[in-house]
């Protein structure tokens, strides 16, 4: 009797094991507390490893708008925050917002000087995942009205606890009060010129009465929708007071921005049939395992035109109809590399905010002779690059910089007034190098 009552229970366990493997939620994180408190960043970032895919973008429905900036004109209150949340249960989320300086530090404006309510939005909108792999919920909101033009967090925090983050992302809402003008060609001597592109323009400012704009104005130039390698107060070249206009041009080399290289890229809106890039997909474990085909360093080669997105990503599947049916899969990466670079390597692209962290970091193998990661993602197609991180090697050292690359830029311009005591978004500007 009891050998028959020990062989029952071990039966029962087996077949409980069994079906939590058909549908497997993510070691949870600890939530915020005395002894493990978060820090607010003033950068896109996820707090806690079950908060996923969080974008802001103009919510259309449209996949096209994930490559979209997170940017708007005010007056077109158009952008919209979603994420995805990995414990599979619903919980409470709120959204507040904080308005911040042309350098990403919080102003000291109080919160009705930009908004029109209560610094308080709840997040009522969700929808469960349909038999995925790791169930999820699918949060998003519609961003508040702004009162003001410049620099905004979107910050997500749970329950009543404003310190309980679990999200930060950035938003801008530009004022057209200046004009550009855009000079095509690119400037530079030697070798600045073959390894990196300028962006030269003018600013006029006649419908403004600015006092020292010298000062006042701040430029930031942002490439392929990164915060990694952003150049920031950008300084006039020329300053023409009597026509209202500044000249920006022969920036220092440092303002420059490498032309770089088009990005990698893999097609995983399928998993019954891969799609381009992708070598194979495990499908005896779940989530599945998804191989990215065998990468290179692309250090020596000649450039090549690929189609990219210039490192965005689109989540989405083309198994299933309904995108509550995208699932998770645990990608991985494999660059080949003879003998390890000097410093660390990391796989990165909008899809994790090009933050250098320990959940992108890849490890040598020494026998293999390659560098190796692997990295939880929702179904899409992604772009992605080998960024280098070291004191003595460029972040392009594994991908190679081309005069052909094709780039996207923007160009933020910043007024400080006498009131409001904080920087203002006065002017906003995209243009493409190269395009196709």
């Amino acid at each position: 009797m009891v050998l028959y009552f020990c062989q029952l229970m071990r039966s029962n366990v087996l077949i409980f094991i069994c079906l939590l493997s058909a549908c497997t939620p993510i070691a949870q994180s600890s939530q915020n507390s005395t002894s493990n408190p978060k820090t607010m960043r003033f950068a896109d970032f996820t707090y806690e490893p079950e908060i996923r895919t969080a974008v802001i973008r103009p919510g259309f429905n449209d996949p096209q708008t994930f490559l979209e900036p997170a940017v708007t004109r005010l007056g077109d209150w158009n952008l919209l925050l979603e994420f995805d949340d990995l414990r599979g249960q619903r919980d409470n989320y709120y959204a507040r917002i904080i308005h911040c300086n042309y350098d990403w530090t919080r102003s000291n404006l109080m919160d009705l000087d930009f908004l029109t309510d209560f610094n308080e939005f709840p997040i009522n909108n969700f929808e469960f995942s349909v038999d995925t792999h790791i169930p999820y919920v699918h949060y998003w909101i519609n961003l508040p009205a702004l009162k003001l033009p410049g620099n905004y967090m979107a910050v997500v925090y749970r329950g009543t606890d404003k310190n309980d983050i679990v999200l930060s992302k950035r938003f801008m809402v530009y004022d057209s009060r200046v004009s550009f003008e855009n000079e095509r060609n690119l400037i530079g001597a030697g070798n600045i010129a073959a390894l990196n592109q300028q962006i030269n323009f003018t600013i006029n400012y006649s419908n403004l009465e600015i006092i020292n704009p010298l000062e006042n104005i701040k430029v930031m130039i942002r490439q392929n929708r990164r915060w990694d390698n952003v150049a920031t107060d950008i300084r006039p070249s020329f300053v023409r007071e009597i026509e209202k206009q500044l000249e920006y041009r022969f920036f220092e080399s440092e303002k420059m921005f490498k032309r770089g290289n088009e990005f990698r890229f893999f097609d995983m809106r399928s998993l019954n049939n891969p799609g381009r890039n992708v070598a194979r997909v495990n499908r005896t474990v779940k989530p599945f395992e998804v191989f990215i085909e065998r990468d290179k360093s692309r250090q020596d080669e000649v450039y090549s035109q690929l189609p990219d997105f210039n490192g965005g990503f689109i989540p989405g599947n083309l198994d299933y109809a309904d995108p509550a049916f995208t699932n998770y899969a645990r990608v991985n990466f494999t660059l080949a590399a003879p003998q390890p670079v000097s410093g660390n390597v990391y796989v990165a692209g909008a899809f994790n905010y090009w933050n250098l962290i320990e959940q992108n970091k890849m490890s040598y193998d020494s026998i293999r002779k390659e560098y190796v990661a692997n990295v939880l993602l929702k179904q899409g197609w992604y772009d992605y690059q080998y960024i280098v991180q070291s004191a003595d090697a460029p972040p392009y050292l594994l991908e190679g910089s081309h005069y052909e690359t094709e780039n996207m830029y923007e160009i933020f311009v910043y007024y400080r007034p006498f009131q409001p005591q904080a920087d203002l978004l006065i002017g906003y500007m995209r243009l493409e190098r190269n395009p196709r």
